[in-house]
């Protein structure tokens, strides 16, 4: 039993950047969610669409952060890592 929540990253900078998606819990402790595609390269200006599955592990509702963090380009002069995340909530209907 699991939830989708389709999430659309963008890259607001005038150059391309990597990104990660990272899903964890609400006490930021890693989840084994699938995440589809999960590294990318965004072209500046652009955003694109990512699909995440997150088990509920049996329980009836779940709350969880999924991150997007842009992972700088080896050898660039500035070695930023900027992360933001999305809280969500998941609930099985009975």
């Amino acid at each position: 039993d699991v939830f989708a929540v389709r999430i659309f990253p963008a890259n607001p900078y005038d150059r391309k950047i990597r990104v990660e998606i990272h899903v964890y819990d609400q006490d930021f402790q890693p989840v084994d969610a699938r995440i589809s595609p999960n590294v990318f390269q965004l072209a500046s200006q652009a955003s694109r669409s990512v699909l995440v599955v997150v088990p509920f592990d049996g329980a009836g509702e779940r709350k969880v952060r999924i991150c997007t963090e842009s992972i700088p380009f080896p050898n660039q002069q500035t070695q930023i890592r900027a992360q933001i995340c999305g809280k969500f909530f998941g609930r099985r209907k009975s």
